[in-house]
């Protein structure tokens, strides 16, 4: 007996939660066409932990952090993959699976690391620093991760920093990632001045206010914040990390200093668990729309595509990292 396709009134009991019954009809008619369209593509949506619930939870295939999202890219059984997300995701999507049309919605979903650097600059810092192997975080451009020796996400930056056996490495374009990995390890780390513009907004004082505003919350920060908000945190780690922290420990109450929707998304699967909810929103992500990915799939648009010679050595500082 044929089982019957999701519809968008099947999915809304995974949502409930957070998204409130007056806003879902306004979804249902472009996640119906984007279930369809998925079907008649054989497409598959790849959709990052800051999407928004509606995306996240009812037209995803693959969901997690830039990592996660990089690892299973690589065996995706799929003719088209859109990516939900920003544009150096959907390069990297592009990178590991070159023979597949990989789709953005929106072109101009940007990054402020990605923006922070250039492939000149890394060439400039390896003239400054001969001999010094550069590890350069996903959130660049494949122009950047070419010029580079090996990526890392802010998931796996330590054991990649570890992984080179070098005394000292240079560790773009995030400062502060940079920073907060420099105190876990003995390793000379020379960092670039790129900050995420979500993750710099957030202070001590936030984290103070928020303690005496909800006795007890448990605080999760992201190591892309300012290294004396991750010293004032009970625990900080990528977003997949952040998430596996609420799952294993089941908090009372718990606040996560990260994009938006990350505590949305991770809500939805521990019903039991009371979120605090500081929001800072990531306007490149919320770039992405129902809107423009049911468009992105009936107009095939946009479509990424890169210089061969610049993706295959971006390619191989990915597989370097994917190795370890």
């Amino acid at each position: 007996m044929a089982i019957s396709p999701p519809s968008a009134a099947s999915l809304y009991d995974r949502v409930r939660r957070v998204i409130p019954p007056i806003e879902w009809p306004a979804f249902v008619d472009d996640i119906d066409a984007i279930l369809a369209l998925k079907r008649e593509r054989n497409a598959v949506i790849l959709a990052h932990n800051y999407q928004t619930p509606e995306i996240f939870h009812c037209l995803a295939d693959i969901v997690g952090d830039s990592l996660a999202l990089a690892r299973k890219a690589m065996s995706v059984d799929a003719d088209v993959i859109v990516l939900a997300g920003v544009h150096f995701m959907a390069e990297t999507a592009k990178l590991l699976n070159p023979g597949k049309t990989v789709l953005i919605p929106d072109p101009g979903a940007g990054c402020s690391l990605a923006d922070a650097i250039t492939a000149s600059d890394v060439r400039l810092m390896r003239q400054r620093y001969p001999g010094v192997p550069v590890v350069t975080y996903v959130n660049t451009s494949a122009a950047v991760k070419a010029e580079s020796d090996i990526c890392c996400t802010s998931g796996n930056a330590l054991a990649i920093v570890e992984s080179l056996g070098a005394p000292r490495v240079i560790m773009l374009p995030d400062e502060y990632l940079a920073k907060n990995i420099a105190a876990q390890t003995q390793v000379d780390i020379i960092a670039w001045k790129g900050h995420c513009e979500v993750h710099e907004r957030f202070t001590p004082a936030d984290i103070r206010e928020l303690r005496e505003a909800h006795p007890g919350v448990t605080v999760l920060a992201h190591p892309e914040c300012p290294p004396e908000v991750v010293a004032e945190a009970d625990f900080a780690g990528s977003t997949a990390a952040m998430s596996d922290y609420v799952g294993r420990h089941k908090p009372a109450r718990v606040v996560l200093m990260t994009e938006c929707s990350m505590s949305d998304n991770v809500a939805v699967e521990h019903p039991d668990v009371d979120f605090v909810r500081p929001c800072n929103l990531c306007p490149h992500m919320k770039r992405i729309t129902l809107a423009n990915i049911r468009t992105a799939l009936e107009e095939n648009r946009h479509i990424v595509t890169i210089d061969p010679d610049v993706a295959e050595r971006a390619r191989q500082a990915v597989e370097r990292m994917l190795a370890i």
